[in-house]
C-alpha cells in the first residue's frame, strides 16, 4: 500500500473541507524604523491573509510556516543577522505544526520580530578584478552589511569582467561570517574570469520571410572583436527598429566556440507582412481631417519598408480650404552600415490656407544616421516643383534641395516628459532652378523639463521655436517657406496662422523669421489627473531673423487637464487670446495624445 500517496489524498481532502474562517493577526517589531518595519510587512505572507473576510485554515499554516524564511531574509538585507522570529499560531510556534496535522480553524496569529543589533562590514575582499575596476563604496568595511551590498557587488565585478570581454565570468567560492561579538560581517568572494573572448557569428533562427544575410547586416555584430555585452544590446536594438519582428531574442551560447570565440544565438518571430490603417480628427479651428496608411515591412526580403499614405484635412474647417497629400516613403535599414538606413520619399501635396495655396511635388532621397538611442542625423537631395498663389500673385517654382537635420532627444519619457530635454535642428539650402532666388531655411526647437517633488508631481516645460528663411526676399520667396505664427503648435489660445505680416487692405503673407516661447506649470493632482497651466508667445518677421524689432507678438494663455494612460496622457486644453495685434476675444480648445511638447 502506498502511503506516500494516500497521505497526500489525506492533505488535499481536509483542504477541500476544512470550513473558511477570518483570523486575526498582530505584528510586532524591536526596530525603531518605519521604513523597514514597512518592508517586513510588505515581504510578509500573511498581511494580505488576514485582511480576506475567509480563509483556508492549510492556506494560513503554509504562509505561517513560509513566514521566518521571508522575514529573516528582509532583515539581512537591512543587515540584521542576529534576528529572532516568532510565529505563533494560536499559542503554538508554527515551525512545530505539522502540515498533516493542520488545526481545523486559526483564530490568532502572533508574529514577533526581535531584530538584534545591526551589522557592519569587518573584512571584506572581492577579486579577482580586471584593472581599473573597484569595488562599490557600500561594500567596504565599517558599512552597513547586508546581503544587498553583498550581491550588488558581485553583479559589478561580475559586470567589470564581462565589459572587459570575459563573457562566462562565474562565482567561484563565497565565505561569509558573522562575527556575533563585534557585530560585524565578514565577506570573502571570489570569481573566475575565464578566458578573453571574442565574437563569434552570429546564428539565425526562426525567420521565415527575412533574408538570413539581411538579419546579420542588420544586427551589425562585430564578429571577431572582443566581446562587449553592450554590442550585443544594441544589435537588439537595430533588429527591433527595423520593424520586421515581434520577437527579436538574442543570447550568449552556452559553450565557447573554437579559438576562445563566442556565438550569439537570434530567435525571431516576424510580424505580418503587410498593414493598413486609417485615423480621423476633429477640431473646431481646423475641421475634420481624414488619413490612410498602406504597409508593407518587408518588400524584397530584406527588411525594405514601403509605406503609402494619403490625407486630407480642413473639412468644414475655418482655415482657407481642404488640404490634400499623398506620399509614398521606401526605407532600407543597414543600407551603408548597421546605423545608416536609406530612404527615398515622393510626395503631392495640395494647400488652401486662408493666406496662400500651395501645389506642389516633391521628390527626396536620403539617408539617416543613428548616432546613439538618443542621437539621429539625416541628410538628403531633393527636387521640388511648385505652383502657390498669395497676396503678391501667381509664381512657379522649381528648387533642389539639400535638407539636413539633428535630433537628439534625452527626455525620459517622449509623450509625457518629466526631465531632461529635446532638440531638433534642421537645415534646408535650396538652389533655385527657377521662379525664385536660391536661399536657406532654417529651423530650430528646444525642449526642458525639470520636476520637483518626492513623487515628482510638480514640472516645469519650456519650449522655444526659431525659424528663418535667409537668401529671397518676401516677394521672391517660396510661399510655403514662409512662416507664420498662432494654433496648437506656436501659441494656443489664437487661431491658426493668425499672425503674418500685415500687406495692408486685408492682404497678409507669411514672414521670413518666426520667434516662438511657450512654458507650462504641470501639477500632478491624483494617480491619473493632472492640471496644466501655459502661457505661449510668437513674434513673426519680414527680416531673415526675429530681433524682436522689425514685426509683431501675440501670445495667448490658458489651463488643460490630462489624464494619464497606458500610452500617454489625454490632453484638453482651453486657451484664449491675451495680446496681438487682431481683436480676438474668443476661446481655443485643443484635445490631443500625450503633451502639447
Amino acid at each position: 500500500m502506498n502511503w506516500g500517496k494516500i497521505g497526500g489524498l489525506t492533505a488535499v481532502l481536509l483542504c477541500a473541507t476544512s470550513p473558511l474562517w477570518a483570523f486575526e493577526l498582530k505584528f510586532s517589531s524591536s526596530l525603531a524604523s518605519s521604513d523597514v518595519n514597512e518592508r517586513l510587512e510588505t515581504a510578509s505572507l500573511l498581511v494580505p491573509l488576514s485582511q480576506k473576510e475567509q480563509t483556508n485554515p492549510q492556506d494560513v499554516l503554509a504562509a505561517a510556516q513560509a513566514e521566518y524564511g521571508r522575514i529573516v531574509g528582509t532583515l539581512y538585507d537591512e543587515g540584521y543577522f542576529a534576528p529572532v522570529v516568532n510565529v505563533v499560531v494560536d499559542g503554538r510556534e508554527a515551525a512545530s505544526i505539522s502540515p498533516l496535522a493542520a488545526p481545523g480553524r486559526i483564530g490568532r496569529i502572533e508574529v514577533r520580530v526581535a531584530a538584534g543589533p545591526r551589522f557592519q562590514f569587518g573584512e571584506t575582499a572581492l577579486g579577482p578584478l580586471p584593472t581599473g575596476a573597484e569595488t562599490p563604496p557600500e561594500f567596504r568595511r565599517g558599512e552597513t552589511a547586508t546581503t544587498r551590498a553583498i550581491r550588488d557587488a558581485v553583479d559589478s565585478g561580475i559586470e567589470d569582467w564581462r565589459d572587459a570581454g570575459y563573457a562566462k565570468v562565474a562565482l567561484s567560492d563565497q565565505q561569509i561570517t558573522a562575527r556575533h561579538p563585534q557585530r560585524q560581517l565578514d565577506v570573502r568572494v571570489a570569481l573566475d574570469p575565464g578566458p578573453l573572448l571574442r565574437f563569434g557569428a552570429l546564428k539565425v533562427r526562426g525567420n521565415q520571410a527575412v533574408r538570413t544575410d539581411r538579419i546579420i547586416d542588420i544586427a551589425g555584430l562585430p564578429t571577431g572583436e572582443v566581446f562587449d555585452p553592450e554590442e550585443v544590446r544594441r544589435a537588439s536594438v537595430r533588429l527591433r527598429r527595423a520593424g520586421v519582428f515581434s520577437v527579436a531574442a538574442l543570447s550568449e551560447a552556452e559553450r565557447i566556440g573554437p579559438n576562445n570565440t563566442l556565438d550569439i544565438e537570434a530567435q525571431f518571430v516576424e510580424e505580418k507582412p503587410r498593414r493598413f490603417g486609417f485615423g480621423a480628427e476633429v477640431s473646431s479651428t481646423d475641421g475634420l481631417g481624414l488619413e490612410a496608411f498602406w504597409l508593407h515591412r518587408n518588400l524584397f526580403g530584406g527588411a525594405e519598408r514601403l509605406r503609402l499614405e494619403a490625407a486630407i484635412e480642413g473639412i468644414g474647417g475655418r482655415t482657407g480650404g481642404e488640404d490634400f497629400s499623398l506620399s509614398a516613403r521606401f526605407t532600407r535599414p543597414a543600407t551603408f552600415n548597421e546605423d545608416t538606413d536609406f530612404f527615398a520619399l515622393a510626395q503631392i501635396e495640395s494647400l488652401n490656407e486662408e493666406s496662400f495655396s500651395s501645389d506642389r511635388v516633391s521628390l527626396e532621397a536620403g539617408i539617416r544616421r543613428y548616432a546613439s538611442e538618443q542621437r539621429e542625423y539625416t541628410f538628403g537631395l531633393g527636387l521640388t516643383r511648385a505652383q502657390t498663389e498669395d497676396a503678391f500673385g501667381e509664381r512657379d517654382y522649381t528648387i533642389f534641395t539639400l535638407p539636413a537635420s539633428a535630433e537628439f532627444d534625452y527626455r525620459d519619457n517622449e509623450l509625457n516628459a518629466k526631465s531632461g530635454y529635446y532638440a531638433l535642428a534642421s537645415l534646408t539650402p535650396f538652389a533655385a532652378i527657377s521662379g525664385t532666388q536660391s536661399g536657406l531655411r532654417t529651423y530650430l526647437d528646444g525642449r526642458a523639463y525639470r520636476s520637483f517633488g518626492a513623487s515628482e508631481g510638480l514640472t516645469f516645460a519650456l519650449r522655444g521655436q526659431l525659424g528663418s528663411l535667409a537668401g529671397p526676399s518676401l516677394e521672391d520667396a517660396p510661399t510655403d517657406f514662409l512662416f507664420y505664427s498662432g494654433g496648437g503648435g506656436t501659441v494656443r489660445g489664437q487661431d491658426f496662422q493668425s499672425l503674418g505680416i500685415d500687406l495692408g487692405g486685408g492682404q497678409e503673407i507669411g514672414g521670413r523669421s518666426f520667434l516662438g516661447v511657450s512654458g507650462e506649470l504641470r501639477v500632478k493632482t491624483t494617480e491619473k489627473l493632472s492640471l496644466v497651466g501655459f502661457y505661449d508667445a510668437g513674434f513673426i518677421s519680414e527680416d531673415a531673423f526675429p530681433d524682436g524689432s522689425n514685426g509683431e507678438w501675440h501670445s495667448g494663455a490658458g489651463f488643460g487637464v490630462r489624464y494619464d494612460t497606458g500610452i500617454g496622457p489625454i490632453r484638453f486644453d482651453v486657451g484664449v487670446p491675451v495680446s496681438g495685434p487682431d481683436d480676438n476675444t474668443g476661446f481655443e480648445i485643443y484635445i490631443g495624445i500625450g503633451q502639447a511638447f
